[in-house]
């Protein structure tokens, strides 16, 4: 009788520690594909859902199906790129052989970009901060403050407009100009999704 009560609980132990296995593997195969799909579906609310799945795809683990950690990922990127391009614009700006006139529209580039970098910081900053009770008004800072920066990327683009510029050097900057912009426009669908979900 001991015998047969003890080979039932250890087939009942093993069924559960079977069950227990599977199950857990079953979730870790799943979780990169739910992460990823989480990824796909999110991007595709934004204006350019290609770029957002390229610049956010190596942190889809981090990221996993938060869409706080995906809004705030989408900054930090576009904070990056927007550094690294006022960077390099500074150094332009100060080489030899440019027309007055490109050296004009470089440095007045570099101040947007400025002030969009200060601007994607303090949305960085604020994402980091978020209190439940003062969600809205957090937000609405947030949003306030990435369209701004968004603003001073497309005055920047505006300064190398027309052909009084060389034209190799007009197309470099527009097009990290372009792709920061286009950065930042996702990261502001990014927020207001995850203004609708958390609202």
């Amino acid at each position: 009788m001991a015998s047969s009560s003890s080979t039932s609980l250890l087939l009942v132990l093993l069924c559960i520690s079977c069950f227990i296995f599977y199950s857990t593997s079953a979730a870790r195969d799943l979780a990169p594909k739910t992460n990823t799909e989480f990824m796909k579906t999110s991007c595709s609310a934004t204006t350019y859902p290609k770029l957002c799945l390229t610049s956010l795809a190596s942190q889809a683990a981090a990221i996993q199906t938060s869409p706080k950690l995906m809004a705030s990922s989408a900054l930090s990127v576009t904070l990056s790129s927007a550094k690294s391009t006022s960077t390099m614009m500074l150094g332009l700006s100060h080489s030899h052989g440019m027309k007055p006139r490109e050296v004009a529209a470089m440095r007045d580039c570099v101040e947007m970009l400025s002030d969009s970098v200060d601007e994607l910081q303090k949305s960085i900053s604020e994402m980091g901060n978020f209190k439940s009770s003062d969600f809205k008004m957090m937000i609405s800072d947030v949003q306030t403050w990435v369209s701004a920066a968004l603003t001073d990327e497309s005055t920047c683009t505006d300064g190398f407009a027309g052909n009084g510029l060389n034209g190799n050097l007009k197309t470099v900057v527009r097009d990290r100009i372009v792709n920061i912009a286009q950065l930042t426009s996702n990261a502001l669908a990014l927020i207001n999704r995850y203004a609708s979900v958390h609202g």
